[in-house]
């Protein structure tokens, strides 16, 4: 941040921030005229986290925009010089004096640190530049012998579809081919039959909303003309390491769909009209149907949901189901011990763990030793206090993400037992912790990759005497 101070000059200028210390100075629970305060917080361009106690309306009356006006007003101010000066993110801390007189942190942003969430501690480190969680870089395994279901009939689709539809302007020839030489895909034989009746553009629809409604229900949801098709491959999926590492993908001998984060085979051609996305499924699960439809859901980051065997069943609505298939019982790659869940590592241990989770827990520390050798962990997550030696972490040698609480980084910091094999690293803080203490942890981390640190800038200013 330092070596762009032109750019940032009204984000690095006291006044910008003045009006929400000072808001949060008078919010502060623990106000005395005679100790010095100490706040914190994060301002991104889109989002903000303050630790201010926000007043409930009276009984029977609605929050209004205008309880929080000052609060808006004193955020954007902030944002404005952010977006002025193309920085996403910065966290802060201060520490106010009793006579008005502050210090001010400002902390980031660094490439290599995604924000924190709702909190000024900084998210996942990313140590390695480019990397992606294992299930992110998972490609669908090949299935030879899938083909089109038996329902699948492009003659019928088309003919059904031009009853239905006999206004509407199909895509030609050449727009057909330009879609699949910029997907770099062919598109299969239903989505083109498709797309000859309509090519699905708001112009051609005279801004009639009756009219854009009528074809939704002709076809079976809100298609995507061809210049909006897309493949839905794990790129489209965003998700922040610290959320993505802990995710598995799975897909039993049974199943139609495969159970990735997404596919080169998923062409996304519609929504449902809630957000989630219908795609053409050209690498079906081992008991799918190539060319079958499936749903991608805007709340999930893995896996698809089968919808019909074909693109003619969909739009003739036969939904389909799935066919059952006996239960394979596997242990889960993904475990979790806790006070509410598995009671021991033992228990979560076997050869297809790939995600390990220790959370809270009232008994005595656990020892890893039960996951040592285990051939597909990649991911620990622990709870502060929850394990009895953190340098036992050095035995699970395939580790690519690792979230400890500051102490237990700390051990590994000083006996130079960071596990060289990560790509992402977390600090998990609980509670109103110092963020200085844990950005000079993360930087650390972050100097044993020669990854960008998260550099400081001290702002003072002048507050005013307390009242």
């Amino acid at each position: 941040m330092v070596d762009q101070r032109p750019r940032l000059a009204s984000v690095l200028d006291f006044a910008t921030w003045e009006p929400v210390l000072r808001l949060l100075l008078a919010d502060h629970p623990q106000r005395d005229a005679a100790r010095s305060v100490r706040v914190a917080g994060r301002i991104g361009r889109s989002s903000w986290s303050l630790a201010l106690r926000r007043r409930m309306p009276s009984p029977g009356r609605a929050a209004q925009v205008e309880d929080m006006r000052e609060e808006f007003d004193a955020v954007e101010r902030v944002q404005s010089a952010l977006a002025d000066a193309g920085v996403d993110d910065v966290s802060f801390t201060a520490e106010i004096q009793p006579n008005g007189t502050t210090e001010l942190r400002l902390m980031g942003p660094s490439p290599a640190v995604e924000p924190g969430i709702g909190t000024p501690h900084p998210g996942a480190l990313i140590l390695v530049d480019g990397s992606l969680p294992e299930p992110w870089r998972r490609l669908p395994d090949p299935v030879p012998g899938a083909i089109p279901a038996p329902s699948a009939d492009p003659e019928l689709l088309e003919r059904t579809l031009r009853e239905r539809l006999p206004h509407a302007i199909g895509a030609t020839e050449e727009g057909i081919a330009a879609a699949e030489a910029r997907l770099g895909v062919l598109l299969p034989d239903e989505l083109k039959a498709l797309y000859r009746v309509t090519r699905a553009r708001w112009e051609d629809l005279d801004d009639d909303f009756e009219a854009a409604e009528r074809e939704s229900a002709a076809v079976g949801c809100e298609l995507f003309d061809l210049d909006n098709l897309y493949i839905a491959d794990a790129f489209s999926r965003d998700c922040r390491w610290q959320f993505a590492a802990m995710e598995a993908v799975v897909t039993p001998p049974g199943a139609t769909v495969q159970g990735l984060v997404g596919s080169p085979g998923w062409i996304v051609f519609g929504d449902n009209g809630g957000g989630d996305r219908l795609a053409v499924d050209l690498t079906p699960g081992p008991c799918g149907h190539l060319g079958q439809v499936i749903m991608l859901s805007h709340e999930e980051s893995v896996g698809a949901e089968f919808v019909a065997d074909s693109l003619t069943d969909l739009v003739l609505g036969r939904p389909g189901t799935e066919p059952g298939s006996p239960q394979e019982q596997r242990p889960p790659a993904v475990a979790r011990v806790n006070v509410a869940s598995l009671k021991s590592i033992q228990a979560a241990a076997h050869p297809g763990l790939e995600v390990l989770s220790i959370g809270v827990w009232d008994g005595a520390p656990f020892s890893l030793a039960p996951a040592f050798g285990l051939p597909r962990l990649r991911t620990l997550t622990a709870y502060p206090g929850t394990l009895a030696d953190p340098l036992e972490i050095g035995k699970l040698t395939e580790l690519e993400f690792l979230e400890l609480g500051p102490e237990e980084w700390r051990v590994l910091l000083d006996a130079g037992a960071v596990p060289r094999s990560l790509s992402a690293a977390a600090i998990v803080v609980h509670g109103n912790q110092d963020p200085l203490p844990i950005v000079a942890i993360a930087n650390e981390i972050l100097a044993l990759w020669d990854r960008p640190r998260i550099l400081q800038t001290v702002l003072e200013g002048d507050l005013g005497p307390r009242a």
